[in-house]
C-alpha cells in the first residue's frame, strides 16, 4: 500500500508541504500520498485520530494547532518539549510521537544554505511566540557568544529566557534596550510581516556583515528585510527554513534525508525574491 501522510491546519489550502514532500519522494524514488487536511477549530485531536484510523503514517502540523499537537502526542522529542509545541507527528502501534523540526530547519538554513555559522556570533530573536520558542533551543546549541530575545511585551520574552535557562543563557531585552546593541544575526520571529508592519527594531541592531532573517516566506522584501538591506545587512526570508524543517520530518518518517538544495531552487522560481 502507498504510505499516506498529511498536513493539518486551518487554513490549509495555501500549504506548500504536499509539493515539498512530493519533490523529496520523487528525488528518492519513493511513492507516497500526502494530503492537506482542514481541521475545524477545537477539533485537532478528533481530526488526528480520524487520520490514524485511516492508516495515515504521519502528519505535519501547522497553525493554529502546534500546541494541540504537543498535548495530543504520547511521547515528545527534546525539541518539542523545549518549544512546548509539535509540528511533526509519527503515528505508530505504540502511540504518537511528537517532534518539533522548526528550530533545526532554521539552523540548517542559516548555517548550511547561507554558509553563516553561528558559533561565537551575537544573535537577536525578535518575538516571543511559538516560532521563537521553537528556535531558541537549536540556536543555543549552535554556540552563539550571546543570544537575546526581545518582544513588545517584555514579560513574554522574560518567560522564554527563564524557560530555556537550563539549556543556555538567553537574555530578555525590552525594545528600548536594543538601542546601541548591534548583532550579527537578527531573526524576525514575529507575525508582523504577515500584515506588513515593522517589528520593534531599529537600523542600529544590524552589525557589520549581519544576516537579517525573516521567518515569513513568499511576501517578497518585507519592511523588516528592507530596513536590514538599507542598513547593509544580508537578507533572507523563511522559505529555506520551511524546506529544511520538512526534510527533517521526511527523515523521521522514511529514515532517509532528501537533498534540499534542488527543491529550494525550484521553489524560489515561483516566489518573489527576498
Amino acid at each position: 500500500m502507498t504510505p499516506r501522510f498529511a498536513v493539518i491546519g486551518n487554513p490549509i489550502a495555501h500549504s506548500k508541504s504536499p509539493v515539498i514532500h512530493a519533490a523529496f519522494a520523487a528525488q528518492l524514488g519513493l511513492t507516497i500520498q500526502y494530503d492537506r487536511v482542514l481541521a475545524p477549530p477545537g477539533a485537532f485531536a478528533a481530526t488526528a485520530e480520524g487520520l490514524r484510523a485511516e492508516g495515515v503514517v504521519g502528519a505535519n502540523v501547522t497553525l493554529p494547532f502546534k500546541l494541540d499537537a504537543f498535548r495530543y502526542a504520547d511521547t515528545l522529542s527534546v525539541a518539542a518539549r523545549q518549544a512546548e509545541a509539535a509540528n511533526t507527528l509519527c503515528f505508530g502501534k505504540d502511540g504518537v510521537a511528537g517532534h518539533n523540526t522548526d528550530g533545526i530547519g532554521l539552523l540548517r538554513d542559516i548555517q548550511d544554505n547561507h554558509a553563516y555559522p553561528l558559533r561565537g556570533k551575537r544573535v537577536l530573536v525578535v518575538g516571543a511566540g511559538g516560532a521563537a520558542r521553537g528556535a531558541i533551543g537549536p540556536l543555543l546549541e549552535a554556540g552563539p557568544s550571546y543570544l537575546a530575545i526581545s518582544n513588545r511585551t517584555p514579560e513574554k520574552a522574560a518567560d522564554i529566557a527563564r524557560h530555556f535557562a537550563s539549556v543556555g543563557k538567553v537574555e530578555a531585552l525590552a525594545a528600548a534596550a536594543l538601542a546601541g546593541n548591534a548583532f550579527d544575526v537578527v531573526i524576525n520571529a514575529t507575525s508582523a510581516s504577515l500584515g506588513d508592519p515593522l517589528p520593534p527594531v531599529t537600523a542600529d541592531v544590524f552589525g557589520k556583515d549581519a544576516l537579517a532573517y525573516d521567518m515569513v516566506y513568499g511576501k517578497g522584501v518585507t519592511p523588516f528585510l528592507e530596513l536590514a538591506r538599507q542598513s547593509g545587512a544580508r537578507i533572507s526570508d523563511g522559505l529555506g527554513m520551511l524546506i529544511e524543517q520538512a526534510a527533517e520530518g521526511f527523515w523521521l518518517w522514511h529514515g532517509v534525508r532528501p537533498q534540499t538544495a534542488p527543491v529550494l531552487a525550484a521553489m524560489r522560481t515561483g516566489l518573489p525574491d527576498a
